[in-house]
C-alpha cells in the first residue's frame, strides 16, 4: 500500500538565515531535487543524534563554505509543513556573523539578494512563514489610551516621530467607529511618510476600505472566522493566549500572532502569566512569527527572541 502523510516520517530540516545589512543569503535548489528550480534558505537536514546546531554548521561549510559560529545563531522560527509527498519541520536559525564569502560547493546558484525583493511565490511553500519573518521588525509598538482625535493625533505624531516604530497597532477602543476611521487614515498618511506599516485593531471592514493598512483581531473576533478576512497583500495579526487559540490563528492563516500575557501586567491584573517556558513551547508548536506580550519592553526583547519570538510587543517602551 502507498505511503500516505499520515504515516509518513516528518524530515527535520535545519535553515540559516544569514543576513548581511539589508540583504540575506539566498541559493536556487537543483531541478532535479522536490521543489527544484525555486529559491531557498541554505541548510540540510539533521542526521540522527545530531544537534540542529551542529547540523546547520555542517551542512552551511559543505554546501556554501562559510563558517558559523554556532554561539551567534539565534532561533527564529520553526515551521512545520506538509506537501503532501513529503512532511517537513524547518528549525530555522537567524545571524549576521559570518566569515568568508559564500560559493556554490554543490553546483548551486548562491548569493546575497535584498530584502525587499524577496517574493513569496519565488520559493517552497514552507518557506513562507520565514518569509514573514525576515519582512517583521522586532518590536510591534501599540497604542495606549487615546480619547478624542485631536488627541490622538497629537500623541501619534510625537511618538512616531520620537521613536520611529516600523510597525504599529492603532488600538483605541475607546473611539466611535467614526472617530476611529478618521483618525486611522491621518496614521496611515503618518506611517507612509515614515515607511511604518499600520494596522488596525478590530476593524476588518475599514482594513479592507484601507489596503494599505493590515489588520490585527483580538481573538473573540478570529474564533468566529475559517478564512483571513483580508487578501494575502495584506497583513493579518490575531491575539492569542493558549496553544488552541494559537492552532486556529495558523488554521486562518494569520501572517503573525501576539502571545500573552508573559508576564503579570498592570492592565490585566487578574491574567494568568503564561511564564518563559509556557511560552517558549507554544512558540515551539506555531508555524508563525510571534510577538512576546504582557509586562515586557525593549528590554526583554534579548530574552524573547531566544524563546523564538519574532520580538516584543507593547505599549509603555514608546507611548
Amino acid at each position: 500500500m502507498p505511503s500516505t502523510a499520515v504515516d509518513m516520517a516528518e524530515i527535520h530540516v535545519a535553515v540559516a538565515v544569514i543576513r548581511r545589512a539589508d540583504t540575506v543569503l539566498i541559493a536556487r535548489r537543483p531541478d532535479r531535487v522536490h521543489q527544484g528550480g525555486l529559491l531557498e534558505f541554505p541548510g540540510g537536514k539533521v542526521e540522527p543524534g545530531e544537534s540542529v546546531l551542529a547540523a546547520l554548521v555542517r551542512e552551511i561549510r559543505e554546501e556554501t563554505g562559510l563558517q558559523l559560529d554556532r554561539h551567534t545563531l539565534q532561533p527564529l522560527i520553526q515551521v512545520r509543513h506538509d506537501y503532501g509527498d513529503k512532511r517537513v519541520l524547518l528549525d530555522v536559525w537567524s545571524t549576521a556573523e559570518v566569515a568568508g564569502e559564500p560559493e556554490g560547493r554543490e553546483g548551486q546558484p548562491i548569493g546575497w539578494m535584498p530584502v525587499s525583493q524577496l517574493r513569496d511565490e519565488d520559493f517552497p511553500a514552507a518557506n513562507r512563514p520565514i518569509l514573514r519573518a525576515l519582512r517583521l521588525p522586532a518590536t510591534y509598538a501599540i497604542t495606549g489610551s487615546i480619547v478624542s482625535f485631536r488627541a490622538g493625533v497629537q500623541r501619534l505624531e510625537r511618538q512616531m516621530q520620537t521613536h520611529r516604530p516600523e510597525l504599529v497597532l492603532l488600538r483605541a477602543p475607546e473611539l466611535s467607529t467614526e472617530t476611529y476611521a478618521e483618525l486611522a487614515e491621518m496614521a496611515l498618511a503618518l506611517c507612509a511618510r515614515q515607511g511604518s506599516q499600520l494596522m488596525l485593531h478590530g476593524r476588518p471592514d475599514l482594513a479592507r476600505h484601507l489596503s494599505d493598512a493590515g489588520l490585527h483581531l483580538p481573538f473573540r473576533q478570529a474564533q468566529a472566522l475559517g478564512a483571513r478576512p483580508v487578501p494575502a497583500t495584506q497583513w493579518f495579526a490575531v491575539s492569542c493566549h493558549n496553544a488552541a487559540e494559537v492552532a486556529h490563528a495558523v488554521a486562518i492563516d494569520a501572517d503573525f500572532i501576539t502571545l500573552s500575557p508573559v508576564r503579570p501586567t498592570a492592565t490585566h491584573p487578574d491574567a494568568e502569566p503564561l511564564g518563559w517556558q509556557a511560552f517558549h513551547e507554544l512558540v515551539g508548536g506555531c508555524s508563525r512569527p510571534v510577538y512576546a506580550l504582557g509586562g515586557l519592553d525593549e528590554q526583554q526583547l534579548e530574552q524573547a527572541q531566544r524563546q523564538g519570538a519574532q520580538g516584543v510587543a507593547g505599549i509603555r517602551f514608546w507611548w
